[in-house]
């Protein structure tokens, strides 16, 4: 079926601390979950609907999409939804399907249902039936039951051939605002079709709604390894896993050469696929010369919590005959876990020798491994 899309994201969103359309859900903007299923869907173009001023938003959060505008909306959804269909360019008899940004987690399979409606009706919605015992309440106290019988829970988005949404606002009359467009072509004597909804189509409207979104994502456990060496040196101490460490050598590399965080950096990067310590710090740059290697550790995790990753624990070995790891081993997984607000039993570190053999075995240089586990917003479709 060929459609086309109107998403309503010019709301303050207040309820829900304010601007959620713009917020992260798994890793990415809650705006760009609807844009990305519309499209997905084979949707030829989509129109969102947003505030004064935030066209600019939009195009930094859906960076790499296409078939996309944007356009200001006014104070009240009908006024942003006509906004909408006036800049459509689709024909007449096309349907438009017409969602809510604060909606995100929209799947090919309601949008597919949607379609199928229209052959017999003049709109459809997505609804739930209502399963919970309804109650009417004054000053606190209960005042009635309601029955929940015939009751549904509208859900968007709503679809209608262009032209059919369009004539229905051109004949809304009624002072009162619609809730929404569904009710506008039915008093207009169309007739809407409610389709199965998905609990998971759920409206973002307050802060703890978006910690229940997030526990309906599908997800995935990722897991990275990392492996790094460096050789000895003149000094008098070695930086281990953020500690300090006294020695009578030192790590030579071009930053703190600290062998434990490098190793686990990469563990980190590779699990999220984000390439390897030097893609991000190249040791050919002059900045980087010195470095405390916390820095890349946090870099690392900055990147997994962006994906809307979070890691769930972590173990580096430690390679070498000297210096004995164990007594400064605590405050390594102490250092650790505090770079990754992680709980210490997240963290693991050891260390073995080679049993003399190989270049750790003679002295020359020092390596480290390390494994890291992170869960992931799966990237399949809903």
């Amino acid at each position: 079926m060929r459609f086309s899309g109107i998403i309503v994201a010019a709301g303050s969103g207040s309820r829900a601390g304010g601007d959620k359309q713009w917020r992260a859900l798994g890793g990415k903007p809650v705006l760009r979950w609807s844009v990305e299923a519309l499209l997905n869907a084979g949707a030829d173009e989509v129109v969102i609907v947003v505030a004064p001023g935030e066209n600019a938003r939009a195009v930094d959060v859906l960076a790499g999409l296409s078939n996309w505008r944007s356009v200001t909306g006014g104070a009240a959804r009908a006024d942003s939804v006509r906004a909408g269909l006036t800049a459509l360019t689709c024909p007449a008899d096309q349907p438009v399907l017409i969602h809510d940004a604060a909606r995100p987690l929209l799947s090919q399979a309601v949008i597919e249902r949607l379609a199928a409606a229209l052959d017999e009706a003049d709109g459809a919605l997505p609804a739930l039936p209502v399963a919970d015992s309804l109650r009417r309440g004054e000053n606190g106290r209960m005042a009635g039951v309601v029955e929940r019988e015939g009751l549904w829970r509208a859900q968007t988005p709503q679809a209608f051939r262009r032209q059919t949404i369009e004539a229905a606002y051109a004949a809304w009359t009624g002072a009162d605002a619609p809730t929404d467009e569904a009710v506008v072509v039915e008093r207009n004597g169309g007739r809407v079709a409610l389709i199965e909804g998905d609990q998971r189509l759920m409206k973002l409207t307050y802060p703890e709604d978006f910690a229940m979104a997030e526990a309906l994502l599908p997800r995935q456990t990722r897991i990275g390894s990392g492996y790094d060496v460096h050789r000895w040196g003149a000094g008098g101490s070695v930086w281990l896993c953020g500690v300090e460490v006294p020695h009578d050598q030192t790590l030579i590399g071009h930053s703190d050469a600290d062998v434990g965080l490098h190793a686990l950096t990469d563990a980190l990067l590779g699990a999220i696929a984000e390439g390897d310590i030097g893609d991000h710090f190249p040791p050919s740059d002059p900045k980087w010369k010195g470095a405390a290697s916390d820095r890349f550790l946090q870099h690392a995790a900055e990147l997994v919590t962006a994906r809307g990753g979070r890691i769930i624990n972590v173990d580096v070995t430690l390679i070498c005959e000297q210096p004995k790891v164990k007594p400064h081993r605590q405050a390594m997984r102490e250092r650790i876990a505090a770079i990754l607000a992680l709980p210490l039993d997240a963290v693991s570190v050891k260390a073995t020798t080679t049993e003399g053999l190989g270049f750790t075995g003679r002295g020359e240089g020092m390596a480290a491994q390390a494994v890291a586990t992170v869960d992931m917003p799966a990237p399949q479709a809903l």
